[in-house]
């Protein structure tokens, strides 16, 4: 939809600054925002009614549709799917009918990874979907996503992609798409592409608005604490976390969320560089700056009051705010001209905002015409969303060892497929979980709508062929004797229970013994596997002799050096989403290819961290007591790819001004493959100290059987940029074990 912005700025005009204000303020839940009545019918609550009438409007409502155990929404009293039409139009027909312009309200919602409501479809979490490689597939499932979105009268996504992962001890690693720039960026791009449209034409059109979260630096945050300070140069920032961001805003993105960490000192949402120079004027970025929640109040300390921390915000690019009452209280510089105008600039973003999605009145008109949901649309935007869930659970299962023992996984299979063979005993902390699959920022799902890699089993293999064994003491020493196969499930998980305790932002405030080991609030000083896992597997392997396929199901870089030692065969299965558990039967009765890859570095100890594939230094031999510190590099996956043999590789430094083009032939084998093929280099002769390797260009494929390809990487300079007139030596890894390499000169400076 259009702006005409002069309408806009007649708005601005007509209204008192309490009511400016107004517009920029999203303080209230969402889900307090209806209740109901004594005939079950959702009403407005009076929490609603008083924050219109104190502001002669609503901005932006958070959350309207959330369900999980913050909230405390839940099937038995959230809204359903199907009350997703009846609780939109009661608030927005609430806020034209009680405010003073006849401006609806921006209802944005939490979309990490599919819509965190009743109903919605779960993808795997950024992690898992980092390990597929694959963007245009991200692409398409987030377009599916926006489509349940828009069709529940949805405007704005909040969506995680910013944040990279660099120390695995961060509870929210499973938000990041990896540890990579260029793969963040790549999906970064995806997202905004897939949800708002090619150029925004979605927006307001069965596409959302996103919100990029977390700007910036969020992972480098010293010992993985979460919010606390980012300690790094300009150079790194901008090389290492401010690529995504710089995506987005390619894309098209009309919103970002300032983080809580301070960089170097300054908070993301009072750091004018970061919001107002960076962002807006050196990138062109022209939607919304939203804080992260309550990021505004913990200002306070700083600024030397709440007022004055939404003053600072504010002042510092803010446009919106997010449960703090900062904002709230800007009421009180109605006469400080600075933030008068920028009370004024913030609310133009929002009404033009608002605006692309019919909310504010047309020309003659005394209130805004609100499309209201579509039930019909809801259900079909859900279906297509599982559909893609299920995809791409299947694309990011990663081989990461096969054969450590005789038994290879072609070995197991067969085994697996006899049904004469000994029974199967699925054993683990995890083995009839749910769950441990959909990582945090999940509603729950119904009872009949869950599974498990036991479950998964049983309905492929029958309940006679497979045994349910939690702990080793759980199935008797004549089976264990008698196995056929043991599949171990082990892991982490961000599930939380309805009767944990957060803090006032949502992050898990105290976990159990068996709670969360995963998520927001969830940083851990040691990263082993939790509960003693390790020991379980020990003990696992003792009782028998048959081949143990181990199921890691993973929202951070886990230790795992115990788990490859005792087990035939490895999967990673990240936080795989809703129709995880499918995906790993699929991998071990059905013969399905893994193409996933490894989305960050596995260390082989727990306190050798962090180790990133792209450091500046390596840390090999560097502890005296850990000589080897990683297990599995980033990248890695021995699945259907290995089995493609690559040759013919150059490089070509002058076809292409500005870019090295490096070309490579690919064979794929009488089974065919699918999976992304990574080119790294690695950079000499320029004025820094280089990483020991950077991705500059991934490739997903689809290889038929048989068939023979030409692969083309096309390497920007500027992602070389520290070369001056070195060399430029780029490596081709094609999996784990096998590497092509050709070296090329740059034609002089750039």
């Amino acid at each position: 939809m259009s702006i005409n912005h002069a309408a806009v700025d007649r708005l601005i005009d007509s209204m008192s600054f309490t009511q400016k204000v107004g517009q920029l303020n999203q303080r209230l839940f969402g889900w307090k925002s209806v209740e109901r009545n004594a005939a079950g019918r959702l009403v407005a609550s009076d929490e609603l009614k008083q924050e219109i009438d104190r502001w002669g409007g609503l901005g932006a409502l958070y959350g309207l549709l959330r369900a999980d155990p913050w909230s405390g929404q839940h099937w038995g009293n959230g809204i359903r799917p199907e009350e997703r039409p009846e609780a939109v139009a009661v608030v927005q027909q609430t806020v034209l009918e009680r405010g003073a312009h006849g401006i609806g309200v921006l209802l944005s919602e939490e979309a990490p990874h599919g819509h965190q409501a009743l109903g919605g479809a779960v993808l795997p979490t950024n992690l898992g979907l980092g390990a597929t490689f694959d963007s245009q597939g991200v692409q398409e499932a987030e377009a599916a996503v926006a489509a349940e979105l828009a069709a529940s009268g949805i405007h704005i996504a909040l969506v995680s992609g910013l944040d990279i992962a660099r120390d695995p001890r961060w509870g929210r690693c499973e938000e990041c798409f990896g540890e990579d720039p260029l793969m963040a960026s790549r999906m970064c791009e995806a997202i905004v592409t897939g949800m708002q449209g090619e150029h925004r034409s979605k927006v307001g059109r069965g596409g959302v608005a996103v919100v990029l979260k977390h700007l910036a630096a969020q992972g480098e945050a010293v010992g993985g604490r979460n919010g606390q300070s980012a300690v790094l140069g300009p150079h790194d920032l901008h090389e290492i976390h401010l690529p995504p961001v710089a995506a987005g805003v390619r894309a098209g993105a009309l919103g970002f969320m300032a983080a809580y960490n301070d960089i170097d000192s300054v908070p993301c949402c009072a750091n004018p560089w970061l919001l107002e120079d960076y962002l807006r004027d050196q990138l062109g970025f022209d939607g919304i700056v939203m804080a992260d929640g309550l990021a505004v109040d913990r200002l306070e300390d700083m600024a030397g009051s709440i007022p004055a921390a939404g003053r600072a915000a504010l002042l510092a690019g803010v446009d919106v705010s997010l449960w703090d009452e900062g904002f709230a209280r800007l009421e009180e510089y109605v006469d400080d001209e600075q933030v008068a105008a920028a009370v004024d600039t913030a609310l133009r973003r929002v009404l033009e905002l608002k605006a692309m999605f019919g909310l504010l009145p047309e020309d003659g008109a005394d209130t805004a015409a609100i499309a209201m949901p579509d039930a019909d649309a809801i259900a079909q935007a859900t279906a297509d969303g599982r559909e893609q869930a299920k995809r791409m659970a299947r694309e990011a299962i990663t081989l990461i060892n096969d054969g450590q023992s005789a038994a290879t996984l072609d070995d197991i299979r067969s085994v697996i497929a006899d049904a004469q063979a000994g029974p199967v005993i699925v054993a683990g902390p995890f083995a009839d979980d749910f769950g441990c699959f959909l990582g945090d920022y999940t509603a729950p799902l119904p009872a009949d709508e869950q599974s498990s890699v036991y479950r998964q089993l049983v309905a492929r293999l029958g309940e006679d062929r497979v045994l349910l064994a939690a702990k080793p003491s759980d199935a008797p020493a004549d089976q264990w004797a008698r196995a056929s196969t043991v599949v171990f499930v082990c892991g982490s998980t961000s599930e939380r229970s309805y009767d944990s305790e957060f803090d006032d932002n949502g992050a898990a405030k105290a976990v159990t013994e068996y709670g969360a080991t995963c998520g927001e609030g969830v940083d851990l000083s040691d990263i082993r596997l939790p509960w003693r896992q390790d020991d379980m597997l020990g003990e696992v392997a003792a009782l028998t002799t048959a081949p143990i396929v181990s199921v890691a199901v993973c929202g951070r870089a886990h230790v795992l050096t115990d788990v490859l030692e005792r087990s035939a065969v490895t999967i990673w299965a990240g936080y795989a989403g809703q129709y995880g558990p499918q995906a790993v039967a699929d991998v071990l009765v059905d013969g399905a290819d893994m193409s996933g890859r490894l989305p960050v570095t596995l260390p082989a100890y727990p306190a050798a961290i962090p180790v990133r594939y792209n450091d500046r230094q390596s840390a090999a031999h560097v502890y005296k007591d850990a000589a080897e510190p990683i297990l599995r590099g980033f990248g890695y996956g021995a699945g259907s790819l290995a089995a493609v043999t690559f040759s013919e590789m150059h490089a070509d430094t002058q076809s292409h001004p500005g870019e090295v083009l490096v070309q490579v032939t690919a064979h794929a084998d009488d089974h065919g493959a699918a999976g992304a093929v990574n080119l790294f280099a690695h950079v000499s002769g320029g004025r820094r100290i280089p990483r020991l390797a950077m991705l500059v260009d991934s490739v997903y494929m689809d290889l038929n059987a048989g068939e023979r390809r030409d692969i083309a990487f096309h390497v920007p300079c500027d992602r070389l940029r520290d070369v001056g007139d070195g060399q430029v030596q780029v490596t081709c890894t094609l999996d784990g074990d096998s590497t092509h390499t050709v070296t090329a000169t740059l034609p002089g400076e750039y």
